[in-house]
């Protein structure tokens, strides 16, 4: 089963942009859509409108730094700061060039740090990049797979034991 990419987004047009970039990949992944801080801390935490999702942290999150009523920064900073989601991949995907929201997202444990391009080809290359390397090429932590099979099939005989 495919692990979901978290997309945290709050601007209509860069969320369309990078549905579009993502579909253009061919990735399966499901994109679960967060539209700021708030709801993305609520789907990883199983909270509110998500307390009924399946177990499971999705394979990447996509990650915008300005956002309303809880920043990308901060959202982040929970992430590293929770043990269940601290090995989730994020990748902090912003239009911001500053210094200081490069080496704050730095210290705070993000994997990477990608500035969205302004045209529409570059940005389209740059997230089918993404989406391919978090959610087929990288591979997670060690134990992760087992914990994941263990809770789909625990009488069954893993591969990996």
């Amino acid at each position: 089963m495919l692990k979901p990419i978290l997309l945290t987004e709050d601007n209509p047009r860069d969320l369309e942009l990078t549905l579009i970039a993502l579909e253009r990949s061919q990735l399966a992944n499901e994109v679960v859509i967060a539209r700021d801080g708030v709801e993305a801390l609520d789907y990883l935490l199983r909270r509110e409108q998500y307390a009924d999702r399946p177990e499971g942290n999705p394979a990447v999150m996509l990650l915008d730094l300005k956002l309303p009523r809880v920043d990308g920064l901060d959202v982040l900073a929970t992430v590293r700061a929770t043990p269940e989601l601290r090995s989730i991949p994020v990748v902090m995907l912003t239009s911001s060039r500053e210094e200081p929201d490069l080496l704050r997202a730095y210290s705070l444990g993000v994997n990477a740090y990608v500035v969205k391009p302004v045209e529409f080809k570059d940005f389209v290359g740059a997230i089918s990049d993404l989406g391919v390397f978090w959610a087929v090429l990288n591979e997670p932590p060690p134990g992760s797979m087992r914990l994941q099979r263990a809770r789909l099939a625990p009488h069954e005989p893993r591969e990996d034991a």
